[in-house]
Parts: C-alpha cells; sequence; structure tokens
C-alpha cells in the first residue's frame, strides 16, 4: 500500500548506496594475487569515454574508473586507485597490450611484480564487461560521467556479493552461497 516514485528510490541509492556498497566490500576476503586490468569504451551522454576495470583471478571486480581518455594518465590513476583501495601489491599484472599499462607500471615503478601481456590471457576482465554492457543496455545509456560512475562502482560490490560461480559449485553448495550472500545483502542494508 506504499506508493513509491522513481525520483525517492534515486535519492535512497544515492544516500544509502554509498555505505551500503562500503560495508560490502569490507567484508570481502583479500584479493587473488594476479589482478586482470582492461578498458571498454562506453558512450555517456554522446561522448565516448573509457571504463577502466580491476578483476582479481577468481572474477571478484576490484575497481572501477570512469576516465575521457585511454592513455598512460588514466591506467595509472586506476593503478594508484586500485593499490590505495587494496592496502596491497599484486603478485601479477595481466593486462592486454595496450602500451599504456606498461608505461604506468615504470612511472609508479610497480616492476617488482610480473607483467603478463600475452594473447587471450585477460579474458578474465574482457568477460567482467558483459554484466556492464547488459545494464547500460536496460538503463539505455548513462546520462552523465558522475552518475556512471557512481552507478558501475556500487553495482561492481553488489555483483560481488551476489554472483556464485554456478558451474565450479553443486546446487547445495550453491544454496549456501547465495544464503552467505543474502546475509551479508541484510547485514550490510541493516535489515
Amino acid at each position: 500500500g506504499i506508493v513509491v516514485t522513481y525520483e525517492s528510490i534515486r535519492r535512497w541509492v544515492l544516500t544509502f548506496g554509498p555505505v551500503i556498497a562500503r560495508k560490502l566490500r569490507a567484508r570481502r576476503p583479500k584479493p587473488h594475487g594476479r589482478w586482470h586490468l582492461d578498458e571498454m569504451a562506453v558512450r555517456i551522454g554522446g561522448k565516448q569515454m573509457y571504463l577502466w576495470r580491476a578483476v582479481d583471478a577468481e572474477g571478484e571486480v576490484l575497481d572501477v574508473l570512469l576516465q575521457a581518455n585511454r592513455d598512460t594518465k588514466a591506467a595509472r590513476k586506476l593503478m594508484r586507485k586500485l593499490l590505495k583501495k587494496q592496502g596491497v601489491m599484486p603478485d601479477e599484472w595481466v593486462t592486454d597490450k595496450n602500451p599504456s599499462y606498461g608505461a604506468a607500471l615504470r612511472k609508479l615503478k610497480l616492476t617488482r611484480a610480473a607483467h603478463v601481456r600475452r594473447k587471450r590471457a585477460n579474458n578474465r576482465a574482457e568477460s567482467s564487461h558483459v554484466p556492464v554492457r547488459r545494464r547500460e543496455r536496460k538503463l539505455q545509456g548513462f546520462k552523465s560521467p558522475r552518475s556512471a560512475q557512481r552507478f558501475l562502482s556500487l553495482h561492481a560490490a553488489t555483483y560481488n556479493t551476489f554472483t556464485v560461480p554456478r558451474h565450479l559449485t553443486t546446487a547445495r553448495t550453491y544454496r549456501l552461497f547465495r544464503a552467505e550472500a543474502f546475509e551479508a545483502w541484510r547485514n550490510a542494508t541493516g535489515i
């Protein structure tokens, strides 16, 4: 019997979304030591921008960053943000053959970890773009860079919580993982 407008929901998301995402991220375990970095072109308000993302070897989205350019400065910004947020250095960086990654690693003096640039080595990051493309179609595109960045970072935290690698588990284990995900959601939202 409660009537709620779209605007009310939008305001709730703007107010409570970052808090919920922060709580969900705090519950996540330490990421895997191999980090995959990739970028994809998205159209926002008629202008082409680049969505940079970092995914660990198990498919967890570590971070997303929306930038206007596909250059060394953007790659360096993603890496700095990623290292600050995760608090650990990966054992291995896996990227495509974009030269920006190598230049950013050299400028940040992160050459201790291996940098892998083989063909098809970065498929983990490439396939992590699929849920974003799906949401982008449903939302009929993003309207502004700020709202896209906000939505994508919230979506990544929620996606990590609820996505279970279904092909690797039995039905019983899958139900247990889903129950744990809903418990984490209830704790993060205060329900």
